[in-house]
């Protein structure tokens, strides 16, 4: 699923309050940092990552794309060393869940 501009900026305003809980550090992306992103989409919708300045291998946008590939995400915003990434969860109850804005419908043309 495509995010819309709309749902991008949604999403942002919803990172600004949470903390960074993804490190990408020497190592880089390996099967473990996967599996603990994929956990935290699962459990969160919405993390945020950094890449620290001994990984030598990723930027940010780098990081962030090889990521949501991996996990079935969206990049929702990068910023300098961080990123933000978001999935919807199937194992949280509906109503709990992160309610994107609907898109807008295209008119019909006359």
């Amino acid at each position: 699923m495509e995010l819309t501009s709309k749902q991008r900026a949604q999403l942002r305003g919803l990172a600004n309050g949470i903390d960074t809980i993804l490190q990408i550090g020497k190592d880089g992306i390996g099967e473990n940092l996967i599996k603990q992103a994929d956990d935290a989409l699962e459990a969160r919708e919405l993390i945020k990552g950094r890449v620290l300045d001994n990984n030598l291998e990723y930027d940010a946008r780098a990081a962030a794309e090889e990521l949501a590939k991996a996990t079935r995400s969206e990049v929702v915003q990068v910023i300098g060393t961080k990123f933000v990434l978001y999935r919807e969860s199937h194992s949280k109850p509906k109503e709990k869940r992160i309610q994107l804005v609907k898109p807008a419908r295209k008119k019909p043309q006359a």
